[in-house]
């Protein structure tokens, strides 16, 4: 079969294989090229297979040379499709990472369950050395079941009267006007049992009353907060509620932890392009325009060159302490929220019409970003070549 890239909405219904290991690879290089990470040695990354979590895998791995668990809910091919981006993100890495010596464990399933933790567990005391000095929390998720059974699922809605802005039809590749209506209370309270800080708790425990976490283990979960144009979705809305509670839980675990000299962060990221940000409505059209003024000013990151940044200057800085700001929050967003930058994307929004959009904005960057996510328009990958869905099925990750 040829896969061609398949778009509906805003959500892309196909991946392809060769090209997400091509992507993959491109990480992994440019982690090679810079200098090394002198940080931990036994990682877990839960929520591993994309984005920020996988980018943190390639920068600790592939700059640090450290053995990792990467834990995510991924499909692998069937008679619908060749299954999930994440499937073969989780692949190419494990093939690397192993082809450099280094141990790259996937677990596929809910990383919601205790079940779950039950088999992470077991792994790191019986096959992984005894503990992990690193637990990253990366997952992006619009379900939760806890482990009380119940299932909760997040809302993408604002507070008090409704919000409207441009937003991106990627399969005609349109500009349109999009709406978000206020949340009820059982919506807010949802959201944030989804994608707050109560999971991230409780694998902590978890890992904690196991015995499994180093005397001076880190953990770290990521964020975002965004400039004032976007806080009626990310500091005021549902999202904002959910974030606040994951900054909480960080101060908990982060007093749980000193005790035996650990530390919990959240990390605050700048805009980028991820499977979660292209769900979000409203906020693409940021990004485009961001990216064109970070771009311009050569100040652009993204999720692998912020993951590293992040591990070699921040959270494990060669000389100092981790830099924090004044709500103990790791910030990786500072470029994205200077001055002049948000001046000039702030000027730019104003000038925005659905017939200019893709000149005013970086459109075609945002596209290319969106397409390599699931292995799209990746350099010196023949996606005319025919491939064979039983080589698909015999990948394992």
């Amino acid at each position: 079969m040829i896969i061609e890239p398949i778009i509906k909405g805003c959500i892309a219904r196909n991946c392809h294989p060769y090209g997400i290991r091509a992507a993959v690879q491109q990480q992994i290089n440019y982690i090679k090229r810079v200098p090394p990470v002198k940080g931990p040695k036994k990682v877990l990354v839960i929520g591993a297979s994309s984005g920020y979590g996988l980018a943190s895998r390639i920068a600790l791995a592939f700059g640090g040379g450290a053995d990792t668990i990467g834990v995510s809910f991924e499909k692998g091919p069937n008679e619908k499709g060749p299954g999930t981006a994440g499937w073969y993100n989780n692949i190419a890495f494990r093939e690397a990472a192993e082809s450099a010596g280094l141990t790259a464990r996937n677990f596929i399933g809910d990383a919601f369950s205790d079940e779950m933790r039950r088999q992470v567990t077991d792994y790191i005391l019986n096959e992984f050395g005894g503990e992990v000095d690193l637990v990253v929390y990366s997952l992006a998720s619009g379900v939760r079941t806890a482990p009380d059974g119940v299932t909760y699922r997040s809302t993408l809605g604002v507070r008090n009267t409704p919000f409207s802005g441009e937003a991106f039809d990627l399969e005609h590749q349109t500009l349109t006007r999009q709406t978000l209506e206020p949340v009820s209370d059982q919506q807010l309270q949802d959201t944030v049992k989804v994608m707050g800080g109560e999971d991230w708790q409780l694998w902590i425990d978890w890992l904690n009353q196991a015995g499994v976490l180093a005397k001076n283990v880190k953990t770290v979960a990521y964020s975002y907060i965004g400039p004032e144009s976007t806080w009626p979705l990310y500091r005021d809305g549902a999202l904002g509620a959910a974030k606040t509670h994951l900054h909480r839980t960080a101060d908990i675990l982060n007093n749980q932890l000193s005790a035996t000299g650990g530390q919990a962060h959240v990390v605050v990221c700048k805009a980028v392009v991820t499977k979660a940000s292209a769900f979000i409505p409203v906020f693409p059209l940021y990004i485009a325009l961001l990216y064109r003024v970070m771009k311009e000013k050569h100040l652009h990151e993204t999720c692998i060159e912020q993951m590293y940044r992040l591990m070699a200057e921040m959270l494990y800085p060669i000389r100092g302490e981790t830099p924090v700001d004044d709500q103990r929050l790791i910030r990786i967003d500072e470029r994205e929220l200077r001055a002049d930058v948000q001046a000039e994307v702030e000027a730019l929004r104003k000038q925005v019409t659905p017939e200019n959009f893709m000149t005013v904005s970086d459109f075609s960057g945002y596209l290319q970003e969106f397409h390599a996510l699931n292995g799209f328009g990746l350099p010196g990958v023949d996606y005319r070549a025919d491939i064979d869905p039983a080589t698909l099925a015999a990948m394992k990750p």
